[in-house]
């Protein structure tokens, strides 16, 4: 039985149009601060995932918890952003990315205050699980927002920009965040008033409301194509309010599709047919890639300190190779408009397999290491960030939002599991153990993406794609419900 259409759907030549539109109307202002709201939000989602990392001495001391007992609060954390992931872009692929956005940012903000009252562990635990849920859904979402909103060309760089703020530049400013917060609220409660900072990101959610609107793909998807010829127009004039904006009409409006239709989608299709030939090599490459990144991150300080330097010059080092990180983010938002997302992934891989190899088998001064770890780190953020460029533009809008969020919480999965084989290998092998399995993890990752069909330069609903048969767009298994 063949599997489900890789078109989106309602209408093809209305997809047509709609991607004729965008790639006219380019890039405007209005564009400029979608991303930027979208971008300020991703910002703070870095800075609560260090939160932990950050206050987790001041509750050793005031609690009397073991590193154990933190180590619990990240688990927690990034076991409901997966599982957070994975609701978000379910409910955004059937009632809209807009308001899915701004239920993560309330949901972030509570388990921020839940966090700043805590009385005890079990209640933090808690609240970084409302946390967690609201982060892994925020990020999914705003990459698939900005993969809608923008251009055939653009699109790679404003996605990427998501994990320049994030991954980048949210990690490299995070320390200072949190130095910030205590010298302006010092004494025992210090760690209190850096939660309660981290709930200013609820001042968004009226900024998200009034300027964010619904992405033209989906409300196309919808048949609302009154409202999508509006937004078209609020993205062509440079102002996002709604008073006194000309309307213009980009995609045709002939009365056939009905006004209030739904589709009715079933998520399993990205594990079917075509779609699952983008979905699990996907899979595969994103659980090598975060998978070696988190072993790393997490095993760096230790094998540090295991080589002989003092736990602050170990924290120093580590901070040091994550100076490529920002510029890893930033080079692959650059290379998502000029090149091919598989070219940019097989070269980067290639480069990361053979940066671990040199600290784990040729590495013997702590200069070799640095570079080598910056370079490292350098080809991670870039492979990461293109995969979040990536994975929107492999689903049609139905399930774009549940694609996407699904491939991410894969990564989300292996950045927990893994860095407990790592730590096996490290005590068992030393560093070359824990770098000679990164180095194999992306040698799978080169063979893996070859199977993954080229997007560059391809509408979001193209099919097929460049590299698979024709014959691979079935029909879909959806249908148009009617309320009421």
């Amino acid at each position: 039985m063949a599997g489900p259409a890789l078109s989106s759907g309602l209408d093809s030549p209305r997809v047509a149009e709609l991607d004729r539109a965008l790639d006219k109307i380019g890039v405007t202002r209005s564009h400029h601060t979608i991303i930027f709201l979208i971008l300020i939000g991703c910002l703070f989602d870095s800075f609560e995932q260090n939160a932990v990392g950050i206050v987790g001495p001041m509750l050793r001391e005031q609690w009397g918890l073991s590193a154990s007992d933190i180590g619990l609060l990240n688990t927690v954390t990034f076991a409901c952003a997966a599982v957070g992931r994975i609701i978000s872009g379910f409910i955004a692929d059937r009632y809209g990315r807009r308001v899915m956005l701004s239920i993560d940012l309330l949901l972030f903000t509570l388990g921020a205050g839940i966090c700043a009252m805590a009385p005890n562990l079990a209640v933090m635990a808690l609240g970084r699980a409302v946390v967690g849920f609201g982060l892994g859904g925020e990020i999914a979402i705003a990459v698939t927002m900005l993969a809608e909103f923008c251009s055939t060309k653009f699109r790679g760089t404003a996605v990427g920009l998501v994990n320049v703020g994030a991954g980048g530049l949210g990690n490299f400013l995070a320390p200072g965040f949190g130095l910030l917060v205590f010298w302006m609220f010092p004494g025992d409660n210090a760690w209190r008033w850096l939660f309660a900072c981290l709930m200013v990101p609820a001042l968004l959610g009226a900024f998200y409301r009034r300027y964010i609107p619904e992405t033209p793909r989906f409300l196309l998807s919808q048949g609302k194509v009154k409202e999508v010829n509006a937004v078209l127009s609020r993205l062509a004039s440079g102002r996002l309010s709604k008073k006194n904006v000309p309307q213009h009409q980009y995609i045709t409006d002939d009365g056939l599709a009905a006004p209030n239709a739904r589709i009715k989608v079933r998520v399993t299709e990205i594990f079917r047919g075509a779609l699952a030939r983008r979905t699990i090599p996907l899979c595969i490459t994103i659980w090598m890639t975060y998978g070696a990144q988190i072993s790393v991150l997490t095993l760096m300080p230790t094998i540090l300190v295991a080589l002989g330097y003092s736990m602050s010059k170990s924290l120093l080092f580590t901070m040091v190779m994550q100076g490529g990180s920002l510029l890893g983010a930033i080079a692959a938002s650059l290379l998502g408009f000029h090149f091919p997302r598989k070219r940019v992934l097989t070269a980067g891989a290639v480069c990361a397999c053979l940066a671990a190899l040199t600290i784990g088998f040729v590495a013997k001064s702590i200069v070799v290491i640095l570079i080598a770890g910056a370079v490292f780190q350098f080809f991670v953020l870039l492979l990461n960030t293109t995969i979040w460029i990536f994975a929107p533009e492999l689903y049609p809008t139905r399930v774009r939002a549940f694609g996407t969020a699904f491939i991410l919480a894969t990564g989300t999965a292996a950045g927990a599991l893994m860095p407990l084989v790592a730590g096996r290998l490290f005590d068992a092998f030393g560093l070359v153990g824990v770098f000679g399995l990164a180095a194999g993890m992306y040698a799978v990752f080169v063979v893996s993406v070859q199977s993954v069909p080229e997007t560059y330069g391809q509408s979001p609903d193209a099919l097929p794609l460049p590299g698979e048969r024709p014959g691979d767009d079935a029909a879909p298994t959806t249908k148009i419900v009617q309320p009421g």
